[in-house]
């Protein structure tokens, strides 16, 4: 049995949460919170296997009970919320920082009979079986958190056999918290364009890359089709939702070509193509995910001379799709988290400004 925390203030949505939860013959409503502070008073108490958590509350907000449980009494978490507005989607994709598992859109009474049930039963079960690690940020604060260590020599990444032109990085399940690590673990001096691909439900994707471009001093961006790539140099490009990214003859594409994985935007789409178009000049680089979505292509970029690494299991929200890619050979280095960032600098560093 699946023991379960409802989080949420409006009692119209909890008791549809209750009713459609305790449905389920493997679910087990174990206690239910109105606000922030009475979510962190009953996970302490009760010890969920997992919570559902709304954002915006009275008393505490869903982000602040979040950062506390993460850093305290880590519990999976699935963010439940409206999106309609780019204030509660920032807060969001704080909360998925902090260490919430998943995110599902609350009902719009639009949906067909029984179908954002279905996934609501299926994504409380799902983010139940994450073993959730501990988050500091709620301790020492969003920076401190995620300061970067310089990376041990022996993980540099073929520095004396290659000059990376293009870095490309691929993520899922816990994905943003170690977006945001990698890129803060990148020196500025850095010019090497940095592709990225993330998969984020629909539709909390639309405004992730302006949330992102706040967590670090690195500019990021959707793409746009045709884009040229030696112009996103010293950026983060990303792939928007709902479209494959891909790199053609130093274009950036993009594409609604069938879903890979079930996923679209896929990681495997932006590494074949980078193995394609840049070969020996690429650093790949597969984060935290569920799935194999991405170690396909991170094979692909090692076959074509890249440099290429895959997040190790004891940083990882998910070991899924880091793992498949250490068992296909794909990864030359498994890295914690904290050095990959420094790592990737390793290889990556090109022309700066000025030089030619």
């Amino acid at each position: 049995m699946i023991r379960v925390l409802v989080t949420e203030d409006s009692i119209t949505v909890r008791k549809h949460l209750r009713e459609v939860l305790v449905a389920d013959a493997e679910l087990e409503i174990v206690g239910e919170a109105e606000n922030g502070k009475q979510a962190i008073e009953l996970c302490q108490s009760l010890r969920p296997d997992v919570m559902t958590m709304d954002m915006m509350m009275p008393v505490m907000s869903g982000l602040a009970a979040t950062e506390f449980i993460m850093a305290y009494c880590p519990t999976p978490i699935l963010v439940v919320s409206s999106s309609t507005n780019r204030g509660e989607l920032f807060k969001t994709y704080d909360a998925l920082a902090a260490g919430a598992v998943d995110v599902l859109e609350k009902p719009n009474g639009n949906e067909p009979g029984g179908q954002w049930e279905a996934r609501l039963v299926a994504s409380v079960k799902m983010v139940a079986r994450i073993r959730v690690i501990t988050h500091l940020r709620a301790r020492l604060g969003p920076l401190a958190a995620s300061s970067p260590q310089p990376a041990p020599p022996e993980a540099e990444v073929g520095t004396s056999r290659r000059r990376c032109a293009l870095i490309a990085v691929g993520a899922s399940t816990g994905g943003p918290g170690a977006i945001v690590e990698v890129l803060r673990g990148l020196p500025q001096r850095v010019r090497a364009p940095v592709l990225l691909v993330l998969h984020i439900n629909e539709p909390f994707g639309i405004a992730f890359a302006d949330w992102l471009d706040g967590q670090t001093p690195r500019r990021v961006a959707y793409a746009q089709d045709g884009q040229l790539l030696a112009a996103a140099a010293g950026r983060v490009v990303m792939a928007p939702p709902g479209r494959h990214l891909e790199l053609s003859s130093g274009r950036l594409r993009l594409t609604q070509a069938p879903e890979r994985h079930s996923c679209r935007p896929s990681v495997d789409c932006l590494f074949e193509s980078v193995a394609s178009d840049c070969g020996r000049a690429a650093a790949a680089c597969l984060l935290t995910g569920m799935g194999r979505d991405g170690a396909a292509g991170l094979l692909a970029v090692r076959r074509a001379g890249g440099a290429t690494i895959a997040q190790d299991e004891s940083t990882s929200v998910v070991y899924g799709m880091p793992r498949e890619a250490v068992l296909l050979g794909a990864a030359e280095r498994v890295l914690p988290l904290s050095v990959i960032g420094p790592t990737l600098a390793a290889p990556a560093v090109g022309p700066r400004e000025g030089e030619s």
